[in-house]
């Protein structure tokens, strides 16, 4: 997907957030459009002069206040989707995954937009992500991590 699909190209870095139970951390947005509320993994898009694990390692900090590195690519998809500002965009996403000791965030290097936009977090178990209350994406989120992290729900 490119501009030839008419839609602005969005590279993204996303964040496959492990604890030490198997839990996968998503925050819940609540588009400035109206539309409705969903859950989606750490991360956003890539900043010019930024490759995705820059971009990777810089939305992690801003997001939940940790200073990772975020290891290998894990996964890629491209989609199309409207941003929480209402820009329809065709995105390039890489995925990296991380394990964490624990489930300590820092929020205080949110940016002015994912203040007004994220309205809360949650880690969430298998059980939970295969009948979540409100959209969760990556739609594929548990095959996903079953792919990338075999076993992922029972604990590191």
């Amino acid at each position: 997907m490119s501009e030839l699909d008419g839609l602005r190209p969005r590279p993204a870095a996303r964040i496959l957030l492990l604890d030490p139970t198997g839990a996968v951390l998503l925050f819940r947005f609540v588009p400035e459009t109206g539309a409705g509320a969903f859950w989606a993994t750490p991360g956003g898009a890539v900043d010019p002069g930024e490759d995705h694990p820059a971009a990777a390692r810089r939305e992690l900090y801003e997001e939940t206040g940790l200073r990772l590195d975020p290891g290998p690519e894990v996964a890629r998809r491209h989609v199309r989707f409207v941003t929480v500002e209402g820009e329809p965009v065709s995105a390039d996403e890489r995925y990296f995954l991380i394990r964490v000791p624990d489930r300590s965030l820092d929020q205080s290097a949110l940016t002015p937009l994912e203040l007004r936009v994220m309205t809360g977090h949650r880690w969430w178990t298998r059980a939970a992500l295969e009948s979540p209350d409100e959209p969760v994406f990556p739609t594929d989120i548990v095959a996903m991590l079953d792919t990338v992290a075999p076993g992922w729900h029972q604990g590191a």
